[in-house]
């Protein structure tokens, strides 16, 4: 994949300090945060407690603080309903959405670009991060980031800095995302996003996000209960899954997966990879249907052949 970059100026951020925040943290996500050091970071989930999806985000623990970064519109969410648990604890939660965002670097050579921008080392570990340059600007961080199959590394901090990377990466070569490109490649590296494949009906397992978001051995935390219950004795009725539709016919969100006749499942998201002459899409589909298999995808005034699939890395 070449390298291209997105700008996402509306990204949920959310800053948790104070002498508590560590532990506060610790006794409500799914994530287990103790062993992480500062410049190290992970992914995590807030759920209820009856262990549905209120938001994914990633933390990063910096300078003993932890910023939290999840998907636009969530943030504000995210800082609400950490603060509906902070009660005789030193801590203090910041929703800083409205005035940080993240460019999100994609492709080979992601990585090697934003560093030699940056004029530092990052990390290879996945989510590991430093200060941006050797005289660190206005808190802006770089991350090692990562799609399944796709490399990546993630800028981090105010807007107007944000900026003048940008402007950087312009200059060096690297070139936007063309319009729908950013999201056929996340479409296509079977990465979730909240809001649009997974809400607050959500169980983790449904999306598997209980492979690097959550610690079956941390103790207890928000929706343990369900979460583990499902890990040792059970399952869920519905997965997401990945579908490849030959043509130029790009399903609508809503569309049906249709296997033998029968309404197996709903599209979440679907865009066309470009110059490709097909799409992808996402889908959440009943468990009892295996991929590979083909389906028919059915809406309104439409109907298209297409191929099931496994997430990339399930």
């Amino acid at each position: 994949m070449t390298t291209h970059f997105a700008a996402r100026p509306d990204q949920g951020m959310v800053r948790v300090t104070g002498t508590d925040a560590t532990t506060f943290l610790q006794s409500i996500v799914s994530q287990d945060l103790d062993p992480i050091v500062d410049g190290g970071g992970a992914r995590s989930l807030l759920l209820t407690p009856q262990g549905k999806l209120i938001a994914d985000f990633r933390a990063l623990r910096v300078d003993g603080e932890w910023w939290l970064d999840c998907e636009p519109g969530y943030g504000s969410v995210l800082a609400e309903q950490l603060g509906r648990f902070r009660i005789r604890v030193d801590v203090d939660i910041e929703d800083r959405s409205t005035r940080w965002g993240i460019l999100e670097v994609r492709g080979r050579e992601a990585g090697a670009r934003v560093a030699a921008l940056a004029g530092i080392d990052i990390p290879e570990a996945v989510h590991a991060h430093l200060a941006w340059g050797h005289e660190p600007s206005q808190g802006m961080r770089v991350v090692r980031a990562a799609w399944p199959g796709v490399a990546g590394a993630d800028v981090l901090g105010p807007l107007d800095a944000l900026g003048d990377v940008r402007d950087g990466l312009l200059r060096a070569g690297v070139e936007p995302f063309a319009p729908g490109a950013h999201e056929a490649a996340r479409i296509e590296a079977g990465v979730p996003r909240l809001g649009a494949d997974v809400d607050e009906r959500t169980i983790p397992q449904e999306a598997f996000l209980e492979r690097d978001a959550v610690s079956f051995t941390k103790g207890c935390f928000l929706g343990q209960e369900l979460v583990c219950r499902i890990d040792t004795r059970g399952h869920v009725n519905k997965l997401l899954r990945g579908l490849r539709v030959d043509g130029d016919v790009v399903p609508p969100v809503g569309a049906v997966v249709v296997v033998e006749g029968s309404d197996r499942g709903v599209v979440t998201s679907a865009a066309a990879l470009p110059d490709e002459h097909r799409a992808v899409a996402l889908a959440m589909v009943r468990r009892e249907v295996e991929p590979p298999t083909e389906v028919s995808l059915r809406w309104a005034d439409g109907e298209v052949p297409a191929r099931l699939q496994a997430l990339p890395g399930t």
